[in-house]
């Protein structure tokens, strides 16, 4: 479900970021000088997007600290922030004093930026929810302790894991490689040889009762 949530908050960001685009360009091509904005709204604008962009890097630098893969995602989100708070702050005062189109370029710059971040974000964790099997280098590090765990063990037929959100589910040994914080949980397969083609094969095509 964390999977989920951040793919349907990546989603949303998106959407926002393109209706964003939407509005900036509609905004040069009515090419409208808009009022600038007064001393007092200055310093409310100032206050409001330098104390936002502290909180998020304090909370960025801490979150960075934790090894948790969500945690981590969280730190990603608040240096996310940073980064378009510093710059959303940047070109609203150039824009308000010195020209007022520096304003809704950087706005649109910003928008595709999150267009292109949050996409990337969906593409990652869907695929996460789906099953995708593990990268090699997880693979090899379960062969390695599956091969490494009993002298009696003699070959490795096959060892397979897969995303379950953040973590994988395992077919290999239970206790041992349970014990990797990467693991969710793994499932034991005892076989009687080595040299027999995969087991599970799809069916190629449907029963002729069923076709």
């Amino acid at each position: 479900m964390q999977l989920v949530g951040i793919v349907v908050f990546a989603s949303v960001m998106a959407t926002l970021g393109f209706q964003v685009l939407v509005q900036t360009i509609e905004k040069l091509i009515a090419n409208e000088t808009p009022i600038k904005m007064n001393s007092e709204q200055l310093v409310w604008l100032h206050s409001i997007m330098l104390f936002a962009t502290v909180v998020k890097l304090a909370l960025w630098l801490y979150c960075r600290t934790f090894r948790n893969k969500i945690v981590r995602a969280y730190a990603e989100e608040h240096y996310f922030d940073v980064i378009t708070n510093i710059v959303g702050l940047v070109v609203a005062v150039l824009g308000d004093k010195y020209y007022w189109r520096v304003d809704p370029v950087g706005a649109a710059i910003l928008a595709i930026y999150t267009i292109l971040n949050r996409s990337g974000t969906v593409r990652e964790n869907a695929v996460s929810l789906v099953g995708q099997s593990a990268s090699p280098e997880m693979l090899q590090k379960l062969t390695y302790l599956v091969i490494r765990h009993d002298p009696q063990i003699k070959r490795v037929d096959t060892v397979r894991a897969y995303t379950l959100g953040f973590l994988y589910f395992v077919e290999s040994l239970q206790i041992r490689i349970e014990e990797l914080s990467e693991v969710e949980r793994a499932f034991v397969h005892l076989d009687f040889k080595c040299d027999h083609k995969p087991e599970h094969s799809i069916l190629s095509k449907l029963p002729n009762d069923r076709a």
